[in-house]
């Protein structure tokens, strides 16, 4: 997917230059204007994704320009007015001839990058609603390389009609993966349909995927399009003997109807890690069906995996609940951030994004500090919880080192099969003291060395 262009329109060349470099280096195309000229020629080379428009030029000013693109631009190309020499008239006449905002030279560059998303965001909500077809959804935020590469799999595989398995931790974003994979191929003028597999009941299973009479089932309603199926492993037995059947013959009838219809749409489903262990045993998928759903296969990461774009994410979910929902804006001050990046995120960007919602609903200072965020996570996590997911940083100084110990010491001693000589010359410790360090820790070797 090419990157979002903006057209800066600056008739002072440090103001085009400095745009340039630093919307560059954000990720973005960038395309430069002097004068009104130049900018009419771009567009028509080009249409732009956002205009940053200064109002004061030589030629024609940017109201004029405005007003011009107002009354024919139809590509729904927001535009943001700059001027060092603003008044209220000027910013009153600019938003009724529908500009997205007006920033102040010296320009901010926090209030300049958090402007330019939220008007990209906009025009893009804008071009979908003007658009019949169904709408693209967001890319899924995150400019770490780690979700760049996710991003990258994704658009090679789009063009592709095989099965994917979407394969990642609860919360972790798969079905905003699905529907980012859908908006990708030839199929996202067709529909998109989410099917959660715990909602099917085995009492009417077949009228919910096939359809009854001249009512479509899920199966039929997705024709073209994508089929996206919610945790796999949670349908029920009759539903996939019923979807094993269509997808190895590749048509179904309704129920009460004789006609036959051809499955055309494209599978794509998510599972928990590990899936392809659990397939097979009593009571879980079929190791056939699994067959015909993971022809390719897609790992989606857990946030603790990429959080250094958990500040950007913060961002992210900050306004698109302050446009969506009219929730006050609040800011995460840079402490808070770096508490956040640090948190293990045990519920993933499902449990970012509440924690978001949460902080706006409650209102506050526009400024969120540490000290609200630390009431707001957990003070401790589950004993119970792989040591990747417990928040140390919530617990005193010894507690967090016994909770690392205890969590070691028992991994590697089940690599070395519960034996504590192995264990000693593994973890470089003598053997009496790892005895008392593993007592003390309450980490029972025999009872792991029996199993």
């Amino acid at each position: 997917m090419s990157a979002q262009r903006i057209l800066v329109v600056d008739d002072e060349a440090d103001i085009r230059g400095l745009l340039k470099e630093i919307l560059s280096e954000e990720g973005y195309e960038v395309d430069v204007a002097a004068n009104a000229g130049q900018a009419r020629a771009s567009r028509a080379r080009q249409s732009p994704d956002l205009v940053l428009l200064d109002i004061w030029m030589p030629d024609v000013d940017g109201i004029t320009l405005l007003r011009e693109w107002s009354a024919s631009a139809t590509d729904g190309c927001p535009v943001v007015m700059m001027s060092g020499h603003g008044t209220v008239e000027t910013a009153v006449e600019a938003t009724r001839l529908g500009a997205f905002d007006f920033v102040e030279k010296p320009l901010s560059l926090a209030k300049l990058l958090r402007t330019v998303e939220r008007a990209l965001e906009s025009g893009k909500r804008r071009r979908q609603l003007a658009n019949p077809l169904p709408p693209q959804l967001l890319v899924p935020a995150g400019k770490s390389k780690l979700m760049q590469q996710v991003r990258t799999e994704l658009q090679q595989i789009a063009a592709n009609p095989s099965a994917v398995l979407l394969i990642g931790e609860s919360g972790s974003g798969r079905e905003a993966f699905a529907r980012y994979l859908h908006g990708e191929s030839p199929r996202v003028a067709a529909p998109f349909v989410a099917l959660v597999a715990s909602s099917l009941r085995d009492v009417d299973v077949e009228e919910q995927l096939l359809g009854r009479g001249d009512a479509p089932g899920v199966l039929e309603q997705a024709a073209g399009g994508t089929l996206f199926i919610h945790d796999i492993e949670d349908l029920p037995l009759e539903a996939q003997r019923l979807l094993l059947g269509v997808l190895e013959s590749g048509a179904f009838r309704r129920l009460a109807s004789m006609e036959p219809h051809p499955f055309e749409a494209r599978v794509v489903s998510s599972a928990q890690p590990g899936i392809e262990s659990r397939a097979g045993t009593p009571g879980g998928l079929r190791r056939d069906l699994l067959a015909h759903l993971n022809t390719l296969i897609v790992r989606v990461p857990p946030l603790r995996d990429y959080v250094e774009d958990v500040p950007e994410l913060l961002r992210h979910y900050v306004d698109r609940a302050v446009d969506a929902e009219g929730l006050p804006l609040r800011r995460f001050s840079v402490a808070a951030q770096n508490r956040l990046r640090n948190y293990p995120w045990p519920d993933n960007v499902r449990e970012l994004r509440n924690l978001v919602q949460r902080l706006l609903i409650q209102g506050g200072p526009e400024e969120i500090r540490l000290d609200e965020i630390e009431r707001e996570l957990a003070i401790q996590s589950s004993p119970g919880e792989p040591l990747v997911k417990q928040d140390l940083l919530a617990l005193p100084l010894r507690e967090a080192r016994e909770q690392f110990e205890r969590a070691y010491l028992q991994q590697q001693l089940l690599l070395c099969n519960g034996k504590v000589g192995q264990l000693a010359k593994r973890v470089g410790m003598e053997r009496t003291h790892l005895y008392r360090k593993l007592r003390s820790l309450g980490v029972d070797f025999r009872a792991i060395s029996d199993d």
